[in-house]
C-alpha cells in the first residue's frame, strides 16, 4: 500500500447530489441554445421515445467503456487493468482503473465520455437540428457531471503526478512525492 497519497474524492452519493447543481446551468444553456437555433418544436419532436430511451441506456454502457479505453490507451495500461461495475447503493455505473496512472492520462479518460457522448453530440444536434440527438446529448452531458466534478478536483494537480483511481468514490488519490 502506498503511504503518501492525498484523497481527492467524494462519495458517490455526494457526487450525485453535486452533479444536480453542476447539471442545471448546463441543461439550461443547452436547452436555450437548441431552442434559439431550431425552435422548441424541433426540441419536442422526439421520434421513437422507446428507441431514444434504449440508446441512452446503451450510451451509459458506452460511457464507461470510453473511460476504460481512453485510460488504457493514454495511460498505456492493459484493458485488464479496468474494472467495470455498478454501485447498487447509489445506482451508479462505473469504470475503475486498478493501476497507478499519470494524471493527464487520467484526466483524458475522465473527460472523453462527456465530450464524445455529450458535448460533441450536442454540437451535431445544433448543426443538424435533430431533437433526438439533442436529448441524447443533454442526458449524457448531465450524466458526465461526476466526471466534470473529478476534473475540477484535479485542477491543481501538476502534470506528471501519479494518481490512483479511488475504488469506491468519485475521484482519486494523488501520489505525493
Amino acid at each position: 500500500m502506498i503511504e503518501n497519497k492525498r484523497d481527492l474524492s467524494v462519495s458517490m452519493a455526494r457526487a450525485n447530489i453535486m452533479v444536480l447543481f453542476i447539471a442545471i446551468p448546463v441543461v439550461i444553456l443547452q436547452i436555450a441554445s437548441f431552442s434559439y437555433l431550431h425552435g422548441s418544436e424541433k426540441m419536442n419532436n422526439i421520434g421513437n421515445f422507446l428507441l431514444l430511451f434504449s440508446l441512452v441506456i446503451v450510451g451509459v454502457v458506452v460511457h464507461e467503456l470510453i473511460h476504460g479505453i481512453t485510460w488504457a490507451v493514454f495511460g498505456r495500461k492493459p484493458f485488464s487493468a479496468i474494472k467495470f461495475g455498478f454501485q447498487l447503493k447509489t445506482l451508479t455505473p462505473y469504470a475503475h482503473l486498478k493501476e497507478l496512472v499519470e494524471v493527464n492520462a487520467y484526466r483524458i479518460g475522465t473527460f472523453m465520455p462527456g465530450f464524445i457522448l455529450g458535448i460533441l453530440t450536442f454540437i451535431f444536434s445544433l448543426v443538424l437540428g435533430d431533437g433526438n440527438l439533442f436529448w441524447f446529448s443533454l442526458v449524457h452531458t448531465s450524466a458526465a457531471g461526476g466526471d466534470w466534478l473529478i476534473l475540477w478536483l484535479l485542477r491543481h494537480v501538476k502534470a506528471g503526478t501519479l494518481v490512483e483511481d479511488h475504488p469506491t468514490n468519485a475521484g482519486c488519490y494523488v501520489i505525493e512525492s
